[in-house]
């Protein structure tokens, strides 16, 4: 905790302030001076927090990170490498700096049913739904980082799916950063209703600065309705990361989220669900951490109501003195009978200097579930190493074609082909590519 950082962001908060969006809805300005008071109150999160001790942020502290205002300003936007993470086959809307860009944006052909606009917009246009899902989901007391979001956030993405309308194509959240020290806050909000489906692609990169990226995302699926969210991460490797997917579903609803997290200084991301009755979760997950990287998953998967089903996987692989955290937590609530919930850990480290933390939770207080966890910590298998080199593959190339299948797995779990061929772009560019032929896969 220190509070000395968090007077110094409060006292330039008073300066942007006013330009904020939705300083005209009282409802909007108590809940930013509750999140603004929390964060005073508290600073970043410190190591001696449980659910942080593995994850420094004072570097964060060392910084005043300063928002952009300017809004609509695309300066610093190459438009070559732009569409090269823009998907073909999506709806595209893009924030630049934290601020939604109706120039770079693509959203023709969306239904006139289904509204996805920037939350600035959705906050001047949608004012009563705004109130009841904003902060439903993610709890500002949780951390500071998410009060922080809640005091700061400068724009965002707002998506309503109306009942049985199902998306033939995904939703993507391009997050660009250009600025040095630059800091992009931004707030989503997913709502799926009853029988709905829809598939959101965030993506985060920036250019080869420092700054601050603090993103929040609640999702609310309805009843029987299916959300599918991707979010993959490749900022510069001088950038700071924090991403919050907050989700609440309803009775037999299904969610599902694939989490890539290839970039950034240091990143973190956090993933809570709660399940109601009969529904279904599947987390998948993919860490990458090269040089002096620091990437921290933060997973709880609630077991609220009887019958609901969880599956989780994360990977990481992790080479020179990079850092990897894995913290997964399964809650199974007194009434959660018949509770199915399996969770996985498995990590590869390629360095005699890399390490990885990971925790593993159940917290079982129903007595008639079906719960397990399990966690690898480990090197590559020289057995295997031995094996190829049996059928004439030098000894680096098999390392690569094992290390590469490692990862590979979670990258074959993405059903939308563009994005899929990004992210294993994503892979082979962090990894030796000898004996990896992409044309292969």
């Amino acid at each position: 905790m220190n509070t000395a950082t968090a007077s110094r962001y409060a006292a330039e908060y008073q300066t942007i302030a006013p330009v904020l969006p939705g300083q005209a809805l009282p409802w909007l300005k108590a809940l930013r001076a509750k999140a603004l008071m929390a964060f005073s109150a508290y600073g970043f999160p410190s190591p001696r927090e449980e659910e942080w001790r593995y994850t420094n942020v004072s570097g964060i502290e060392k910084k005043l990170f300063a928002p952009v205002m300017g809004k609509g300003d695309n300066t610093g936007v190459c438009h070559t490498p732009l569409q090269s993470y823009q998907l073909q086959d999506a709806w595209v809307v893009v924030l630049v700096n934290g601020h939604f860009s109706a120039e770079l944006s693509v959203l023709e052909g969306l239904p006139d049913a289904v509204s996805v606009m920037s939350m600035a917009d959705a906050l001047a246009k949608q004012p009563a739904k705004l109130e009841k899902y904003l902060g439903a989901a993610a709890d500002q007391s949780e951390h500071s980082f998410i009060a922080f979001n809640t005091a700061w956030f400068t724009d965002g993405l707002f998506v309503h799916v109306p009942a049985k309308l199902v998306l033939d194509k995904p939703i993507q959240l391009l997050h660009i950063v250009t600025g040095a020290d630059a800091m992009a806050t931004t707030r989503n909000i997913i709502i799926a209703d009853e029988m709905a489906e829809v598939k959101v692609i965030e993506t985060f990169v920036g250019a080869a600065n420092a700054y601050l990226t603090a993103a929040v995302t609640e999702v609310f699926v309805g009843s029987n309705a299916d959300v599918t969210l991707y979010k993959m991460q490749s900022e510069s490797d001088k950038a700071y990361h924090f991403g919050g997917s907050y989700i609440k579903q309803a009775r037999d609803a299904r969610f599902t989220h694939h989490n890539f997290a290839f970039g950034g200084l240091l990143a973190r991301s956090d993933i809570h669900v709660d399940l109601d009755h009969a529904s279904e979760c599947e987390l998948n997950g993919l860490y990458l951490g090269v040089k002096r990287q620091h990437i921290d998953n933060h997973t709880r998967i609630n077991h609220l109501k009887p019958y609901a089903i969880s599956r989780e996987l994360y990977k990481g692989v992790l080479d020179d003195r990079a850092r990897g955290v894995f913290q997964g937590r399964v809650i199974v609530a007194v009434d959660a009978q018949k509770t199915d919930s399996q969770m996985n850990n498995r990590n590869l480290l390629l360095s005699d200097d890399a390490e990885v933390d990971t925790k593993p939770q159940l917290e079982i207080y129903a007595d008639d579930v079906k719960c397990g966890h399990g966690v690898t910590v480990g090197q590559l298998d020289e057995k295997s190493i031995f094996y190829l080199q049996s059928r004439c593959v030098d000894e680096e190339t098999a390392r690569n074609m094992l290390t590469f299948a490692f990862a590979n797995e979670m990258v074959d779990k993405i059903k939308i082909k563009s994005l899929h061929d990004r992210v294993l772009e994503q892979v082979l560019a962090r990894f030796p590519q000898q004996g990896v032929n992409k044309e292969w896969l």
